[in-house]
């Protein structure tokens, strides 16, 4: 670069003065007994020494240069003044004396607290077998060497082996310098780039352009970006910093190749656009989360299909969402060690939404995607479950139905019989045989009992649907029951609310469900306890109907089981009284859900739906 080459020269002159006046004096001595005028007056330090390095004399120069007395100095010796990590020069010198008869180098003498450097030159003294040395202060030599070398290798790291382009130019825009960056940016040689004026690489010297330039010498530095065209024909998009005066009157621009850089960034916008659409277009529901767990994104279906919104779920931490899913914590830690130690897991979960509808999904989680983000994809399968379960009720209940009408006909005929003759034979009866009569007759209901419950499944029942109040029908229900409760020590809290919805419904037929719903709750509590019988409206234009008992609880596997043919947790029950209140519920277009927990109970909750009245939302 020339503006600093200018610099490095006139420090290396001032260098090569100084030691030009070092020699000259050296040679002003020569090798006779010193003389005194000589001694006296010169400028530089003048030293003698003998064998053992004892200092002999020393002249005022150097008593001056290390502000010390001349009395405070003979008599000592010279390791006493050089520093120790030094004085290996001393023996040095003492050897090569031996050799020859003058030497030459750099020494360091204390001065105080500080430190003075001295180009020496010793000399034997041949009559009286002493030393002398002459010493020049050089210590403002040394640190222009120093800052000669600082610059040197400043200039290399900042201009030449720069990664960045540097051009110095003048003010009609003519380039001056131009390290190898620049060359490289401007696809030219330097000797080319010489030849050039900056505004010649300029793809378009437009309006922008002029603003740029009318600000840069407002302002006296700008940093800015524009297109410019190589000679090759390549268009580079450059990133420059200006700075007017940089060096002695030259301008100074810094040059940074900026198209890969576009190129990528339009690239990874391009795909950030594809990765959004496909994102939220996506029919399953997308999550996004970090290495801590915590969620970052979620599609619109994810969100549709959660009930929840974007910023309800950013931040929230998987684990709260799977520990609110009633999975265990062997099965949440099992899916997390899948996760980090395969890359992935897949399984199904149930979550009960905001609403109270419990969904199941679907789910399939990958590790690391991309960015340090995982992905968890899921689909909402509720539906299809319920299907399967409803095709395989459906199923069941036709096998069933078959099997009802062939043999209803054929156990209610020898049952008229044996009906007839029991009670042609009750008068008769002994009163010691009393007691086999009642349980023959009992069982007897008992199987008829039964047999009107496959009946019921056999044939479609002539049923004839009215708007009603459901809240009457379970009033009359608890009214009918409410003595079998007493005996079993059974309480009744009611909570309805009020003004619901009349619900489209056969009376009958909804009694029939409260009844066998309540009397099993009163059948499982043996000691007594607490029936709780709310009924509300809820959303989807449902009235929702609860029934909880305080008994033993149902074990998760049971409860899918509940409602099928022959399926019961009774010691002597059927199953047919809950495979018939399914398909009663079914019939009304309704549905039923069970919570339960082992030791604390179950709850039925039946879900009814009800036709708007003529101007509601």
């Amino acid at each position: 670069m020339v503006i600093m080459n200018q610099e490095i020269k006139q420090l290396y002159a001032k260098i090569e003065s100084l030691e030009k006046e070092n020699k000259a004096l050296a040679e002003s001595i020569g090798d006779d007994a010193p003389s005194k005028n000589i001694f006296a007056r010169s400028k530089d330090g003048i030293l003698i020494f003998d064998d053992n390095d004892k200092i002999i004399d020393v002249n005022p120069s150097f008593c001056e240069i290390i502000n010390l007395d001349r009395t405070e100095l003979i008599g000592r010796h010279l390791a006493d003044i050089v520093p120790v990590n030094k004085q290996f020069k001393l023996d040095k010198q003492r050897e090569l004396l031996k050799m020859k008869d003058s030497v030459r180098g750099i020494l360091p003498i204390h001065s105080g607290k500080k430190i003075v450097e001295f180009d020496f030159t010793t000399s034997t003294l041949n009559k009286s077998g002493y030393y002398m040395s002459v010493l020049r202060d050089v210590t403002d030599k040394r640190l222009l060497e120093k800052k000669v070398k600082k610059n040197e290798e400043l200039y290399t790291d900042l201009f030449i082996e720069a990664l960045d382009g540097i051009i110095f130019w003048r003010g009609s825009g003519k380039i001056i310098d131009a390290n190898e960056s620049a060359c490289r940016i401007f696809e030219c040689t330097h000797d080319e780039l010489l030849q050039k004026r900056l505004d010649d690489f300029v793809y378009e010297k437009n309006e922008r352009y002029k603003r740029i330039v009318k600000n840069l010498f407002d302002k006296g530095g700008i940093r800015d970006e524009l297109f410019f065209l190589m000679p090759n024909g390549q268009i580079k998009s450059l990133e420059f910093t200006v700075k007017l005066n940089s060096v002695e009157g030259y301008h100074m621009t810094i040059f940074r190749n900026v198209s890969e850089r576009h190129r990528m960034e339009k690239e990874l916008r391009e795909s950030e656009l594809k990765f959004r659409r496909i994102f939220e277009g996506a029919l399953e529901g997308i999550l996004l989360w970090n290495d801590q767990f915590q969620i970052v994104d979620i599609n619109q279906s994810g969100q549709r299909m959660l009930q929840m919104s974007k910023d309800e779920l950013i931040g929230v931490s998987l684990h709260s969402i799977l520990n609110d899913c009633n999975i265990t914590n062997d099965e949440l830690n099992q899916q997390i060690n899948s996760i980090k130690n395969d890359g992935q897991s897949d399984g199904s979960l149930s979550i009960t939404l905001k609403s109270g509808r419990k969904k199941y999904f679907e789910f399939s989680n990958k590790h690391n995607v991309f960015s340090n983000l995982s992905m968890t994809t899921f689909k909402d399968i509720t539906e299809k479950l319920e299907m399967e379960e409803q095709l395989r009720k459906s199923d069941t209940l036709n096998v069933i139905g078959e099997l009802a009408a062939g043999i209803a006909h054929e156990i209610r005929n020898p049952m008229t019989a044996l009906k007839g003759f029991i009670q042609l034979l009750e008068d008769s009866i002994e009163e010691d045989h009393s007691m086999y009569f009642n349980v023959i007759t009992t069982e007897l209901s008992r199987i008829d009992s039964i047999i009107n419950e496959f009946l019921i499944l056999a044939k479609p029942q002539a049923v004839k649907f009215v708007q009603k109040d459901i809240a009457q029908i379970m009033k009359e229900t608890v009214e009918l029951l409410s003595a079998q409760a007493v005996l079993h020590n059974v309480q009744f809290r009611i909570y309805y609310e009020k003004e619901l919805p009349l619900v489209f419904c056969e009376p009958n037929q909804m009694k029939k469900v409260f009844i066998n719903i309540i009397k099993n709750a009163i059948e499982v509590m043996p000691k007594g306890g607490y029936i709780t019988v709310s009924l509300q409206a809820c959303g989807d234009n449902k009235v929702k109907v609860s029934i909880r008992d305080e008994g033993s609880g149902i074990p998760g596997h049971k409860i899918k089981k509940l409602g099928e043919p022959f399926y019961t947790t009774k010691e002597r029950g059927t199953g047919l009284g809950l495979m018939v209140t399914y398909k009663i519920i079914e019939e009304h277009k309704g549905t039923i859900e069970v919570e339960s927990k082992l030791g604390k109970g179950t709850v039925f909750h039946i879900y009814l739906p009800y036709i708007k009245k003529a101007g509601e939302q």
